[in-house]
């Protein structure tokens, strides 16, 4: 991986598009980087994919899925940072508020789907977005405000599956419920806390590597993740991942 900037990024993607046939477009994922302090350590939440997945089996990954952009209209206690939003919204694409707004709150609800982790505040909440049930019957009302944006990293081609993911964050103290039983789906099993550097030495993909890599960095010189930060986005051209700063 290597910095490059933005009007390179351009040039080698439209040289790329123009060589051959356009390659499997990635779909919009987000996935969650939950924070816990604990002693001197930040601890992060991971769980293990099933072997039966045909993306990525039995690697470590945060919790995390495809985003629906049926997530945009649930309603929330609070909304992104306006500095996050536009941070999610830069880059390639065309990313509506809207749409920044589902794949922020894909990283939420895959949150409990996976982990049985709610994120927001407690209230009275109602939806009929079957996906979202789990919040209105322990009465927590999502919150868009404590995410943090990490990274984006989109697969690179000819991979079964693509995915242009955004990384997340958001401390332990944001979630409003956990649930003992864990998430209603088995997705991820041996849900574990992991010391920031333990995590990075775990069978994890090299693209989570790297961005915890980042957050390292990042909570060393911002330990309370303050809006705005850095954000490294990952692609692929021409053989090889490069990196630029959104």
């Amino acid at each position: 991986m290597d910095g490059i900037s933005k009007a390179e990024l351009d040039r080698l993607e439209a040289r790329e598009m123009a060589s051959g046939p356009a390659p499997l477009r990635p779909r919009d994922a987000a996935t969650l980087i939950l924070l816990e302090r604990r002693g001197g350590d930040v601890l992060v939440l991971m769980g293990r994919r099933h072997m039966k997945h045909a993306f990525m089996p039995g690697k470590f990954v945060f919790p995390g899925g495809r985003t629906d952009p049926a997530d945009s209209r649930i309603r929330v206690a609070d909304e992104l940072h306006p500095i996050e939003l536009e941070k999610l919204r830069a880059g390639i694409g065309r990313v509506s508020v809207a749409r920044a707004r589902a794949i922020a709150l894909s990283a939420i609800r895959e949150t409990y789907e996976e982990a049985g982790l709610l994120i927001g505040r407690r209230s009275t909440f109602a939806t009929t977005k079957p996906d979202w049930q789990g919040f209105a019957e322990q009465g927590v009302e999502p919150a868009l405000a404590p995410l943090r944006f990490i990274a984006r990293a989109i697969t690179p081609p000819g991979r079964v599956r693509r995915f242009d993911t955004r990384f997340l964050s958001a401390w332990r103290s944001d979630v409003a419920v956990e649930l003992p039983e864990g998430g209603p789906t088995n997705e991820l099993e041996e849900l574990v806390w992991l010391p920031l550097e333990q995590a990075m030495q775990a069978d994890i993909p090299e693209i989570t590597r790297s961005v915890l890599g980042d957050l390292r960095q990042r909570l060393e010189g911002d330990p309370d993740l303050s809006p705005g930060g850095r954000v490294p986005f990952y692609r692929m051209l021409n053989k090889r991942f490069r990196r630029v700063i959104l």
